[in-house]
C-alpha cells in the first residue's frame, strides 16, 4: 500500500494512492484519524487501511493537491553514517564495530518533487542515496527479535550533506552539515510494510542528472535494521513517525576524483526497489 499526506484546507490529510488518484482516508472512514502518525497507533491499522480501500470512496487526482512529506512532522530524524563497507573505504574511514549515528532537524524535511535550495555559505553540497524506515511502533530498549513489528514502512531518501561544513575544523560537524533546510527530501509515498516485509536485497541507486552515481543493494549493510533499531532504542524512545536513514552506498561526490558536487539546476533521483523515485532539483 502506498501512503501519501497532503495538505488540506484544514490541515494536512492522509490517503491511499491508487495509481495517479488519491482516497483520503478520513473521509472514507471517519473512524481513521487524519494524521499518518495517529493511524499507526491504532490496533491492527494495516487491516483497517485495507477494508477501508476494499470499500471504496470518492478519489480525486494526485496532481489536484499539494503533496507533503510521506512523514509531514516527523518527531526524529535519526541518520546512520558508514553502514556500507564500500562507502566506508572510500571516505577512508575504517569499517565501524558500531552504528555511527547522527541526527536531522525536522526542518530539513522535503517532500518529492521539491527545489531544493543550495545554501550560499557552503560550495560543496553532496548526495546520498539511501533506505528511510518508517517507525510504526512505540519502543524503548527494542530486542533484534522483536524489531520488525516496530516497523510501519518504508520510502526513498536523499543524506544531502554539506561537506565543508560536515568536515569544519577542528573537529568534525557531522550534525551541522548535514541539517540545512531541505537537506533530508524522503518519498515519493511510503510504503508499507506489509509490501516489503524485510527489506534486505533491495537495489539502491541515485542519478545526477541521468547519470547513475550511486549504485548498490541493501545486502550490504554492514549493521541490518533490527541491529539499528535496537541500537538506537536503548538511548530514545522510538514513536510512530520517526525516521531512520540506514546509510548510503558508495558513489557519493566527495569520494570521486576530481569531487562532484552539486550547482543550481542539477536533479538528484533515488531509486530504490518496490519504493520509486524520489525526484528533486537544486537551486
Amino acid at each position: 500500500m502506498k501512503l501519501q499526506s497532503y495538505q488540506s484546507a484544514n490541515g494536512p490529510r492522509t490517503a491511499v494512492q491508487l495509481g495517479d488518484q488519491l482516497l483520503d482516508l478520513h473521509d472514507a472512514n471517519p473512524d481513521i484519524p487524519c494524521d499518518i502518525c495517529e493511524i499507526f497507533q491504532r490496533d491492527r491499522w494495516l487491516d483497517l487501511l485495507r477494508e477501508t480501500v476494499k470499500q471504496g470512496g470518492t478519489t480525486f487526482p494526485i496532481d489536484s493537491v499539494t503533496l507533503l512529506p510521506p512523514i509531514p512532522t516527523p518527531q526524529k530524524i535519526v541518520c546512520i553514517g558508514l553502514n556500507y563497507a564500500d562507502h566506508a573505504a572510500e571516505t577512508g574511514d575504517s569499517i565501524p564495530d558500531k552504528p555511527v549515528v547522527f541526527n536531522k532537524f525536522p526542518t530539513a524535511l522535503a517532500q518529492n518533487g521539491d527545489t531544493i535550495s543550495l545554501p550560499r555559505v557552503s560550495q560543496q553540497v553532496d548526495y546520498e542515496a539511501e533506505l528511510v524506515v518508517v517507525i510504526g511502533k512505540k519502543g524503548k530498549d527494542i530486542s533484534r527479535e522483536n524489531a520488525w513489528e516496530h516497523v510501519a514502512g518504508y520510502c526513498c531518501g536523499n543524506d544531502v550533506s554539506a561537506r565543508d561544513w560536515q568536515f569544519l575544523p577542528p573537529a568534525r560537524q557531522w550534525f551541522i552539515g548535514k541539517t540545512f533546510d531541505g537537506f533530508a527530501p524522503i518519498g515519493p509515498c511510503l510504503t508499507t510494510v506489509d509490501e516489503i516485509p524485510q527489506p534486505v536485497t533491495l537495489d539502491v541507486s541515485l542519478r545526477l542528472n541521468g547519470q547513475t552515481m550511486q549504485h548498490s543493494n541493501t545486502r550490504q549493510f554492514i549493521f541490518d535494521i533490527p541491529t539499528l533499531l535496537a541500537w538506537v532504542s536503548q538511548v530514545c524512545t522510538l514513536v510512530p513517525g520517526d525516521l531512520i536513514f540506514t546509510g548510503t552506498p558508495p558513489g557519493v561526490g566527495i569520494g570521486r576524483k576530481p569531487p562532484v558536487f552539486l550547482h543550481s539546476g542539477d536533479v538528484c533521483e533515488v531509486e530504490i526497489e518496490g519504493l520509486g523515485v524520489l525526484k528533486n532539483t537544486f537551486r
